[in-house]
């Protein structure tokens, strides 16, 4: 119950630090700034998970030969 209350407190937080002044008459108006960082982090972020993606294909590759290697040993 304490990680649900703590979770919404953190999303309201979030909500209001994002919200520009201007529209509700509160927020921080960091919008601009989430929006800069998303853009420079989430190219980032695809080729890390591209990365690994090849590298689980990889090992995967090596686990079906090494499987096939095996059954015609037996």
């Amino acid at each position: 119950m304490k990680a649900v209350i703590l979770g919404i407190i953190i999303l309201a937080a979030a909500v209001f630090a994002i919200l520009p002044p201007e529209a509700l008459g509160f927020g921080l108006g960091w919008g601009e700034d989430v929006i800069a960082f998303l853009r420079g982090g989430l190219p980032v972020i695809a080729i890390l998970i591209g990365l690994v993606a090849v590298f689980i294909g990889i090992a995967e590759m090596k686990d079906r030969a090494d499987a096939k290697k095996e059954e015609k040993e037996v």
